[in-house]
């Protein structure tokens, strides 16, 4: 898919949280900005600890920030780093967003200006959410 205007938005507001990144340890610094149906956008960054362990992602910062403001719809969430290659959502965040924006629009981005967009059900092709349960 080819990256739109309304994904530039998106774009942007992951760029400027990733300035906010706490990664001492790993120097990877990424942002993450969630789109809600309504057009609302909530970013986050992520947060290293010495344990690595207790370590969140961006993607999933964004998510939570939002659903903890009462947001339930999601139709894009952008994930930037300053990475030569696109960084694709980890593991644990694929899950978060397939269980919470569903099949939405992933945008990758670096600060060079490349840009892909997938839909999380390519990302994610074989879900495990509550239909399974």
């Amino acid at each position: 898919m080819t990256t739109t205007a309304g994904h530039e938005v998106l774009l942007d507001a992951a760029r400027r949280a990733r300035e906010n990144a706490v990664a001492a340890f790993s120097k990877f610094r990424v942002g993450a900005a969630v789109r809600t149906k309504s057009g609302k956008i909530y970013s986050g960054c992520n947060v290293e600890n010495a344990s690595y362990g207790l370590t969140i992602c961006a993607e999933r910062v964004a998510i939570f920030k939002a659903l903890s403001e009462g947001e339930r719809e999601f139709d894009a969430i952008a994930v930037v780093t300053d990475a030569d290659k696109l960084t694709p959502p980890c593991g644990a965040c694929r899950q978060i967003i397939w269980e919470f924006c569903r099949d939405a629009e992933v945008v990758l981005g670096n600060l060079k200006g490349k840009t892909e967009t997938h839909r999380m059900s390519a990302l994610l092709p074989h879900p495990f959410d509550s239909s399974n349960l």
